[in-house]
This record gives structure tokens, C-alpha cells and sequence, in this order.
């Protein structure tokens, strides 16, 4: 454990950063849900039609935006973690 503390040491965050971070998380996680529920209406639709090759692209999409949502949310997070 100590040298965890010499390598990362802990960060003391403010109440004002970790009501930010909490803001960005509820944030991230509305977007989220947003893209989700179009894109899988999407899915739905394709998958009616009987195209798969839609529904594999659309599939890679979702995952494609999840991971970009989670990449600017840790960025963002990581900006408010610095401004203390």
C-alpha cells in the first residue's frame, strides 16, 4: 500500500470537485442511455428488415460510442481531479 502512495499518490478532492464528478457522471450516463435507446431502435428496425449487415454495423456503432462517452467523460473528469 505504501508504495501505491509513492507511485499514485491519493488525491484529497474539494466537495465542489466531487459534486463535479458527479455531475459529469450523471451526464455521461444520460448520454449513454440517449445513443442506446436511438440506436437500438435502429438495431430493431434493421432487424425486422431481415438486414444483418446492418445490424452488425449498427452494433459496432453502440460500442464505438460508448467507449467515446467514456473516453471524454474520464478526460473531463480528469481536468476537474487537476483544477484542485
Amino acid at each position: 500500500m505504501e508504495r501505491l502512495n509513492k507511485t499514485a499518490p491519493t488525491v484529497k478532492l474539494t466537495d465542489e470537485q466531487r459534486k463535479q464528478l458527479a455531475e459529469l457522471d450523471s451526464k455521461a450516463a444520460a448520454k449513454t442511455a440517449e445513443r442506446e435507446i436511438f440506436l437500438k431502435g435502429e438495431l430493431a428496425k434493421a432487424q425486422a428488415k431481415g438486414d444483418m449487415e446492418a445490424v452488425e454495423q449498427i452494433e459496432k456503432q453502440l460500442v464505438s460510442e460508448r467507449k467515446s462517452i467514456q473516453a471524454d467523460l474520464e478526460e473531463k473528469k480528469e481536468k476537474v481531479r487537476k483544477s484542485g
